[in-house]
């Protein structure tokens, strides 16, 4: 502004007749041309500048930014099932060790997700419990689930490592009370939830067919088995031809990681199973029934076979506040025991006071007769056959997930 205002001041000079007829001095002439040639010398300076700046912000704009993708892909994640709960178990009239009010932390698993592109990703699960006799010393940590995945669309995905099997994750789903209580193979042994092998499923027609499929060792995920010289295989298919209704079958094959134990040769082991579920906003009822051979006796000089069935249900009158029943009924050695029988129940009112925390008031008995049934509530039953074993428990039952 100062050069430009020098200049028309020197025009208007030059203009004037007060300038033709007055001479300025050499002197001023070369001052004011020493002072045009530092303004334009500081014109070209701010303009410098001003090229520099435009440059870093174009270069910082176009670097590269740094790679944050690890943190943001990664997903840390647990559930927890606790109870404070009084038990009465018998067998033959008796009085167990195990009686008496008490509180459990029965499960807690803490989950690590991580997300390397669109295809691959892995999982890390760990599962955590109190053992058998319940006390502080003897806690065990598990590897629930570790695998790599590659999910190639949703029709297919592949898991290496253990994993998620096809029947019990399945039914816990459908049934809503995992924290109350195990499903019905779950709970009985007839089944379990993970294993160590190769796992691929997928979903068709907007999620309304799915299957699962494993190939494992055939021990379940508390064991790396060496003793098994063969694969195990476990599959399932789902159908829900509304939104609201649930069917699925479902098979299993193999020798339970145990094809040559202690030398013996054994048996192959087979289960059938199958469900059908209504499920709404408010209501959800099911039934599930199982057929299986060899399961308790994959060794031994004959075979043996069982089967069970489990209805459940549940109504919630609101978001918070919902009721819920099961009934088990299981003969788990059909030919070797005929006369063995297993009823299971449980009741209860369930408070759901944010969505990650359940509270429910829990009334659960399991009567076992004729002889011994191994259950998730510990061995069922009395020595005699013509007694009978009762496991009774009332409590606060509950969840909570992050």
């Amino acid at each position: 502004m100062k050069l430009a205002y020098l200049i028309l001041a020197s025009s208007a000079l030059a203009a004037s007749p007060a300038f033709a007829q007055n001479t300025i001095s050499p002197e001023r002439i070369t001052a004011l041309q020493a002072q045009i040639q530092a303004l334009q010398a500081q014109v070209d300076q701010l303009k410098s500048a001003q090229s520099a700046t435009d440059a870093k912000v174009a270069s910082t704009a176009a670097a590269p930014k740094a790679d944050i993708s690890w943190t943001k892909d990664t997903k840390i994640s647990g559930k927890a099932f606790f109870n404070i709960s009084s038990i009465d178990n018998e067998r033959d009239g008796v009085n167990q060790s195990v009686n008496g009010t008490q509180t459990e932390l029965k499960r807690f698993y803490l989950g690590v997700d991580h997300k390397f592109n669109n295809v691959l990703s892995a999982n890390l699960t760990t599962d955590f419990r109190y053992g058998s006799n319940g006390t502080s010393n003897d806690v065990l940590v598990y590897v629930k689930k570790a695998y790599l995945q590659a999910k190639f669309a949703p029709e297919f995905f592949v898991r290496v490592g253990a994993a998620d099997m096809p029947w019990v994750g399945f039914s816990e789903s459908v049934y809503g009370y995992r924290f109350i209580e195990n499903t019905l193979i779950d709970r009985t042994k007839f089944g379990t939830s993970s294993d160590w092998g190769v796992h691929v499923g997928g979903s068709f027609l907007d999620g309304k067919v799915n299957y699962a499929a494993s190939a494992i060792n055939g021990a379940g995920y508390k064991t790396l088995s060496r003793n098994s010289d063969t694969i195990d295989l476990e599959g399932r298919v789902s159908v829900n031809p509304i939104k609201t209704i649930t069917l699925a079958v479902g098979g299993y094959t193999g020798k339970l990681g145990k094809s040559a134990e202690n030398g013996v040769e054994t048996r192959r082991a087979t289960r059938f199973n199958a469900l059908a579920a209504y499920t709404d906003s408010r209501v959800r009822a099911g039934v599930e029934y199982f057929r299986a051979k060899n399961w308790l006796n994959i060794t031994g000089p004959v075979g043996d076979s069982a089967d069970g069935w489990s209805v459940f249900g549940s109504f919630a009158f609101d978001k918070q506040f919902s009721v819920f029943g099961r009934y088990d009924w299981v003969k788990p050695k059909k030919d070797l025991s005929p006369d063995l029988r297993d009823r299971y129940f449980n009741v209860g009112v369930n408070y759901k006071p944010i969505k990650q925390v359940d509270l429910a008031l829990v009334y659960k008995r399991d009567r076992a007769k004729n002889g011994f049934l191994s259950t998730s509530n510990g061995t069922i039953g009395g020595i005699n056959n013509t007694t009978s074993g009762t496991y009774d428990e009332v409590g606060l039952f509950g969840q909570f997930a992050f």
